[in-house]
């Protein structure tokens, strides 16, 4: 394996543990789950939106379930969330933190591998955002709670900002770890800066948000 690979393959565990570990608290705080629902919607959130992304491509079977690594980095972060997810309340920043760069790495891995296949420069970015929001948008759907990201929040337009970065350079033959690292760059200040002033993406004229 490359050097360039391995690095790739590190931050989409790196993703994966982050979302797993978001998705987990969500279940915790949000639906009072046992440890079977802890670990299920933790498991999602960190997976979800690749296999989704992987179906789209018809890269079957999905990367999850031909690589053993994804499911358990997966099941960690959603254990070490049940074990001790009183305690993690207590550290709500990083995990925010975490969760907007995960949301950064899975928008450029996946708008990455989406160009690996051949794919256009749209689809590249839509399949860039569907990796890293579509996870916790089945995890919200299962909550029985509208999704996060269409509802309230810079969420999904980082990650479409930092696939863009990654379709486009990767169309103009430029693509690396430096385009990647640039483009995940672009979605984490996006959406840390939309977390810092409470930003939301427009909503039509005279709606007022929840």
């Amino acid at each position: 394996m490359s050097t360039e690979s391995s690095l790739f393959l590190a931050l989409d565990l790196a993703g994966t543990f982050a979302f797993a570990l978001n998705g987990a608290l969500t279940a915790l705080r949000v639906a009072k789950l046992d440890v079977v629902g802890v670990v299920t919607l933790g498991m999602i959130t960190a997976l979800g939106g690749g296999i989704i992304r992987d179906i789209f491509l018809d890269s079957l079977p999905p990367a999850t379930f031909s690589d053993w690594r994804y499911l358990t980095v997966a099941a960690i972060g959603s254990l070490i969330a049940f074990a001790f997810g009183r305690r993690l309340d207590r550290l709500a920043g990083p995990i925010l933190v975490l969760d907007a760069a995960g949301l950064s790495l899975f928008a450029v891995s996946g708008a990455s591998k989406a160009l690996d296949f051949g794919v256009g420069l749209g689809q590249a970015v839509i399949l860039g955002a569907v990796t890293g929001v579509g996870g916790g948008t089945i995890r919200d759907v299962l909550i029985g709670r509208i999704p996060v990201v269409l509802r309230s929040e810079l969420y999904a337009i980082p990650a479409l900002a930092g696939a863009l970065v990654v379709a486009i350079t990767g169309r103009f033959g430029v693509y690396g770890v430096s385009a990647a690292a640039g483009g995940a760059l672009l979605c984490f200040a996006i959406r840390m800066i939309g977390v810092r002033f409470q930003l939301n993406a427009p909503s039509p004229p005279g709606m007022d948000r929840d």
